[in-house]
């Protein structure tokens, strides 16, 4: 009697079984997953708070060996806990602790070939992934589809970024994830042919957000993204045949045992769990040791707004010498630069900026055939032995890092490359930041040297696009809340030019002002920040602007969300060691008053930047009340700080 008490106990804590059912629900209690097959598939539901979150909903994969998407009986399952705690500082919070109860589900398809599916579920969050063992004397397989879905009730609405077709845009280098996103779409307007990029928004009205994602990509796997709407779901997609040049296979190459990435599904009443969430590092484990103590920081970058006829030593001189007066710990110098500058002048130019305190990023082109894509350094990056001779050069040369530019796509071959390039990087104390390139999954805990994706319609469109200047406080009210939610990025803003170009005197009329451009410092995180000043905002940019860049950091230890809807305007609160940033912007027409709750700086006086009516940026002092309330006026295409 006893023992079944004990029994009835564990099971009320973390699953439940029925005949059919099976469930298991966060330690808080509030989100439920169950599991259970019907006629013979296997489907999952989702319920939080009491309502529900996801409709029954398929799971599945289908390979080369066996199908595991129908047909499927129950075996058994199991239940456990899970729990680790971890310190990461590339990510929005530094001090982690997961707690999670596990539900762990068995099937054997037609064949009598096993399959697990290992759930995940913390508060707010549910992670989950395929285990396969290897059955008999077949020790190999390959993936060929996944029949993962996720059914939303039908008054979702979405906030999702479309796939970019393959081998299009410039010099065929798509898909590189830069497409914008449409706020608040119904459900049934979702028609992208190649699908949507992971991460996606949904809102269900007042019930629920919900972000869904994957972690745990690696050379083991391919990445892939949500499907176009079809028949009530998205679905997990694997990459178009067509990236890559039409070359290599668009499923994942296993050895068994074998498992897929991690599924993620991050689930709130508001907006506060997506923009908290870490479940992209919580499932994840590092895959090497780092080989030295990586350094992060800000730096300056002169190609964003001085372009390629910039890439000379002398404008690099100036740029080294904007970055010692900023304070900053970095210079990027881009593309050309081994044609233009030279490997010899370039170790002149290293030394030069090891003399004013700043170390060097280099760009490369990691193409050798997947693309057009025609900048060099070339052929540099896609091969073994020349990664390793041009690393060699690098480390004896003082380079801090590179910048890796133009990937192929999202199927294994070039995850394989991705992951290639960090681990010979890290074996030579090189930091890697990706341009042109996909979303990060789970990297920063993964790859001790990885430090930063683009993977976004970034900094450098808004010298090429007046679409995108004119949507510009648009995607940043966006940001926050889906693609950085999940991962660094590498965004290269703070524009501070009235005009983005060299002149600074007509052309792309920047329309945001510079105290929004202060406020993506601190909204959009990532490690290491290639700003995009010029060194003539020395001199035509306020001092008060210049002072509050020479002390923002670029690392997080908590991050919480105060306010916003995404597409309208967004509030986050960053903190550093003891010293506090709240930042927000507005992308709506008209100015917006808040009223803000910031229970941090309760009862303190603190510094505001700010702009006027006329767009004139200013600082001043404020006092937030005991209660931790303090009431700001966000102007159009505005921003604020606030810091202690």
């Amino acid at each position: 009697m006893k023992k079944l008490i004990i029994l009835c106990c564990f099971i009320l804590s973390s699953a439940v079984y029925s005949q059919n059912t099976m469930s298991v629900s966060s330690p808080d209690g509030e989100l439920t997953l169950n599991v259970l097959v019907k006629s013979g598939k296997p489907v999952y539901s989702i319920n939080y708070k009491g309502g529900i979150v996801l409709e029954d909903s398929p799971l599945g994969l289908i390979t080369n060996a066996g199908d595991f998407s129908a047909n499927l009986i129950f075996e058994n399952s199991s239940t456990a806990k899970v729990q680790e705690d971890y310190t990461q500082t590339k990510i929005k919070q530094s001090k982690v602790s997961y707690n999670a109860n596990t539900l762990n589900c068995s099937f054997t398809n037609a064949k009598k070939q096993k399959i697990t599916i290992l759930f995940q579920v913390s508060n707010n969050n549910i992670a989950f992934r395929y285990e396969l063992p290897s059955w008999g004397d077949t020790k190999v397989c390959v993936v060929t589809e996944e029949t993962t879905g996720y059914k939303f009730p039908s008054s979702t609405t979405t906030f999702l970024s479309p796939m970019m077709g393959s081998m299009t845009g410039f010099a065929r280098t798509a898909p590189s994830y830069e497409s914008g996103y449409e706020a608040d779409a119904a459900l049934d307007k979702n028609s992208a042919s190649d699908g949507y990029v992971f991460p996606g928004l949904f809102h269900l009205g007042d019930k629920a957000w919900v972000l869904l994602s994957e972690t745990g990509v690696s050379s083991l796997y391919t990445a892939s993204h949500l499907s176009a709407y079809k028949d009530g779901i998205y679905t997990v997609e694997y990459p178009n045949p067509k990236q890559n040049n039409g070359f290599g296979s668009s499923g994942a190459q296993i050895s068994l045992p074998g498992v897929t990435p991690w599924r993620t599904i991050t689930v709130g009443e508001t907006l506060k769990p997506i923009v908290e969430t870490t479940i992209p590092f919580d499932v994840v484990k590092p895959l090497y040791k780092p080989s030295q103590e990586y350094k992060m920081g800000r730096g300056s970058w002169s190609w964003i707004v001085w372009q390629d006829n910039s890439m000379n030593y002398e404008d690099q001189v100036k740029y080294i010498d904007l970055a010692a007066a900023m304070q900053f710990e970095y210079i990027l110098i881009d593309a050309w630069w081994d044609d233009r500058i030279g490997y010899e002048k370039m170790k002149e130019l290293i030394k030069y900026a090891k003399s004013k305190n700043v170390e060097v990023f280099l760009w490369y082109n990691s193409n050798g055939s997947a693309n057009d894509a025609f900048m060099t350094p070339l052929n540099k990056m896609n091969t073994s032995i020349a990664r390793k001779n041009e690393m060699k050069w690098l480390k004896e040369a003082g380079v801090k890092g590179l910048k890796v530019d133009f990937f192929g796509g999202d199927k294994q071959e070039t995850m394989k490359l991705y992951e290639d390039i960090l681990s010979d990087a890290n074996d030579y104390g090189l930091m890697i930041i990706f341009h042109g390139a996909t979303l990060p999954r789970g990297w920063e805990k993964m790859y001790p040297n990885f430090v930063g994706s683009e993977a976004v319609l970034a900094s450098e469109m808004l010298i090429f696009s007046q679409d995108v200047r004119e949507k510009e406080a648009y995607f940043a009210s966006l940001h926050p809340f889906i693609r950085n939610a999940v991962g660094s990025m590498e965004f290269g803003g703070v524009l501070l030019n009235k005009y983005l170009n060299k002149g600074n005197v007509k052309g792309q009329l920047r329309l945001t002002t510079d105290a929004f451009q202060l406020a993506t410092a601190v909204l959009f995180q990532n490690p290491v920040q290639m700003f995009g000043l010029t060194p003539n905002n020395l001199a035509d940019v306020p001092a008060f602007e210049l002072d509050f860049l020479k002390n923002i950091p670029t690392t997080w230890d908590e991050t919480i969300f105060i306010d916003g809807y995404p597409g309208k305007y967004s509030v986050i609160a960053r903190r550093h060691d003891q010293k506090w940033y709240v930042a927000g912007i507005n992308a709506e027409k008209t100015a917006k008053e808040l009223k803000l709750k910031l229970p941090m700086l309760a009862g303190k006086t603190i510094t505001m930047y700010n702009d006027k009516a006329g767009k004139e940026t200013y600082t001043e002092s404020v006092k937030v009340s005991k209660k931790g309330e303090l009431s700001i006026t966000i102007q159009p295409n505005g921003g604020f700080v606030l810091t202690n």
